[in-house]
């Protein structure tokens, strides 16, 4: 599956795993990169939580790609059978959402604070 066709269709999870999984990355990468960031007085922490908020928004995106096919091929299909995809679509989304957020608040606190207070 390439990206292009993976952007169009979509995957109902990948907001359930990238959202989670951007999360961990701007979290164990803001914490490792403290020292560094107090010898050099440069603030890293908020473009890392730019760079795993776009991951995570596009773990959203993905979900939203499959949700849309999977409501449009229910109206031919009444059988039902595509409930269980646009639920994970639709978890997809609202997961990726909520963890798009909390990196932002992390960011946000990264432009206050340095990680040097004691």
């Amino acid at each position: 599956m390439t990206i292009a066709s993976l952007t169009r269709t979509g995957l109902p999870s990948a907001g359930i795993y990238l959202g989670p999984a951007a999360w961990l990355l701007n979290f164990v990468t803001g914490y490792a990169l403290v020292p560094w960031i107090c010898a050099h007085q440069i603030r890293l922490i908020p473009l890392v939580a730019g760079l795993t908020f776009c991951l995570a928004i596009a773990g959203g995106f993905l979900s939203l790609q499959a949700y849309r096919r999977f409501a449009a091929a229910e109206g031919s299909d009444r059988s039902g059978a595509g409930r269980p995809h646009r639920f994970t679509a639709l978890m997809g989304m609202a997961i990726a959402l909520l963890f798009a957020a909390v990196i932002l608040v992390q960011g946000a606190a990264g432009l206050v604070f340095q990680g040097c207070e004691r």
